[in-house]
């Protein structure tokens, strides 16, 4: 019971004893959506989860529930709603789920919170659940509250990406279901990928704008916005190990 850090699998005795002694509660942020051909929809969710669980282990914290349904995709960072599987929340909704989360950790007397984002179009709707919930508790009475949010794709060092991408990194935005999430989830969950059943239909050409309600065209019909060749378990452990580290030395460092 004592290894346990997932904080839905303890009694409750455990967790508040846990709890009362400090230990920080990650909260991974995911989303189910399309990831091409090629790998299962619940990325977002493995990818922050499993790092969460792994930073957890080392500074004493627990891992709440993932929370696994993301904001709504978009075309140019996600493929759009397009696709079959992808379910959508509205940023409102989302936004007043990670404050609800807040608001009842912090009820139960946690003070250390880290807000792991997994999924990138979360990223406004996190911050303003964060602001929402300091707004409820009272930012008078939250002076011994800290809220950490991470998207872990800016923990990668740039000498990481340097050996990823030889040729040139795409940039975050089109790295949807491409290399560094499949490097990442053949490190991680390598029966959730089959890179035999890649099309190989990137990278994307956005034009620098969006339109509504008739989405752009130029998204690849596999939903790859960028390329997977290139990808392997080896480079995820290389962007595993920056996040894992990074996290880490920060959590250590704010909390300490």
């Amino acid at each position: 019971m004592k290894d346990r850090i997932l904080l839905a699998e303890l009694p409750w005795p455990e967790a508040e004893k846990r709890i009362a002694a400090g230990a920080p509660v990650f909260l991974p942020l995911g989303a189910t959506e399309q990831h091409g051909h090629h790998m299962a929809m619940n990325v977002d969710v493995v990818i922050p989860t499993a790092i969460a669980e792994k930073v957890a282990r080392q500074v004493g914290g627990l891992v709440a529930p993932t929370i696994a349904y993301g904001n709504r995709s978009q075309p140019r960072t996600g493929g759009g709603p397009a696709f079959p599987g992808t379910i959508n929340i509205t940023a409102h909704t989302f936004s007043l789920l990670v404050k609800d989360v807040i608001c009842d950790l912090y009820r139960q007397k946690v003070r250390r919170i880290v807000v792991l984002n997994g999924h990138y179009e979360n990223i406004g709707p996190s911050i303003e659940g964060i602001e929402l919930a300091l707004d409820a508790i009272g930012r008078e009475r939250a002076t011994d509250l800290t809220i950490l949010r991470i998207d872990h794709w800016d923990m990668v060092r740039a000498e990481t990406l340097a050996k990823v991408f030889p040729h040139g990194y795409p940039g975050i935005e089109l790295e949807h279901a491409s290399v560094i999430e499949t490097s990442m989830m053949l490190a991680l969950r390598p029966e959730l990928v089959d890179l035999g059943k890649a099309l190989h239909d990137g990278p994307a050409q956005f034009k620098p704008y969006d339109r509504y309600p008739r989405p752009t065209e130029e998204v690849p019909p596999s939903g790859v916005l960028s390329l997977t060749e290139g990808s392997s378990a080896e480079k995820g452990r290389w962007l595993l190990g920056d996040c894992e580290t990074r996290i880490a030395d920060i959590v250590k460092r704010e909390f300490s």
